[in-house]
């Protein structure tokens, strides 16, 4: 067996397509793993672009085969033999989300004083902020944050560890951290030191871990994962948390939040907002 060569595959075309094309691949079941972003190229042409970075040949093959089915340009280049997602990340600028800059080292020497600053390093986790989920979910939670405060938070699917570390960083009392990913949950710790950030981290498959159930219910869970993760958790989420608690759910695209939203108001939840970024939603909801 051969190792397989990082590869990043750009595809074109309208809205429509784009998102059409990253929604199936949300649902098609052999690359529910598989890394890529969707953003707006030129709002003018109407063309948006998927960024996909496959892991594997397996990987490979099953995006390039199903992009083709769609009426999108398609181009693949091969990545150099290096660090090539810290590389890619080094030189993104930092992301100011309501109260919170997100900012890597290369940017340590321009912070502001007025923001709550969580330095999150370019790594092979997710969540470094410049997603359109994980902007949408800071957003959100500045906003509520303007209202009342957090004592307990629970972050399913924590990535880089950045939502539980914002919600450490702002009066969290208790904030706990999972991910089914175990480098995740590694960098997770991490990104906590270097925050200075009481933050908690455990590598578990949605809400079963003993750290978890031991510290429920919640006042509010972050759940910025994937649109079928979010409909199956929904049972598991309601009970987590204290009633009138809240949720804020994001890692669905706009075509998916009308099926996510109706599997959470069929619990009883009630829609407190939304937001739209890029091809992404973000919902924030109360359970009753």
């Amino acid at each position: 067996m051969t190792d397989y060569t990082p590869q990043q595959i750009v595809a074109r075309g309208t809205r429509v397509e784009a998102e059409t094309a990253a929604d199936a691949i949300d649902n098609h079941p052999g690359l529910e793993g598989a890394t890529y972003s969707i953003l707006e190229e030129d709002e003018d042409k109407n063309v948006w672009r998927i960024d996909a970075f496959p892991t594997t040949e397996e990987e490979d093959e099953g995006l390039m085969a199903l992009l083709a089915e769609y009426d999108l340009k398609v181009v693949r280049d091969t990545l150099a033999d290096a660090d090539w997602l810290a590389m890619a990340l080094s030189g993104l600028p930092p992301v100011r989300a309501g109260r919170f800059f997100v900012y890597g080292m290369h940017d340590r020497g321009r912070l502001p004083a007025s923001t709550v600053n969580l330095r999150i390093e370019a790594g092979a986790a997710f969540g470094t902020g410049h997603h359109g989920t994980t902007v949408g979910c800071l957003q959100a939670y500045d906003r509520l944050l303007k209202a009342r405060k957090f004592n307990k938070v629970l972050d399913v699917g924590a990535g880089t560890g950045l939502l539980a570390i914002a919600a450490a960083r702002t009066g969290t009392k208790l904030a706990v951290g999972t991910d089914i990913d175990k480098p995740s949950v590694r960098i997770a710790k991490e990104n906590a030191q270097v925050n200075k950030a009481n933050a908690r981290f455990v590598h578990a498959s949605g809400l079963g871990h003993r750290l978890v159930a031991q510290n429920a219910p919640y006042d509010l869970v972050f759940a910025n994962i994937l649109a079928r993760p979010l409909i199956s958790l929904v049972q598991d989420i309601k009970h987590a948390l204290v009633p009138g608690g809240t949720v804020i759910l994001s890692g669905l695209l706009r075509t998916q939040e009308r099926m996510v939203k109706a599997a959470y108001l069929s619990r009883g939840f009630k829609v407190v907002s939304r937001i739209h970024r890029d091809a992404w939603a973000t919902l924030v909801l109360q359970r009753p």
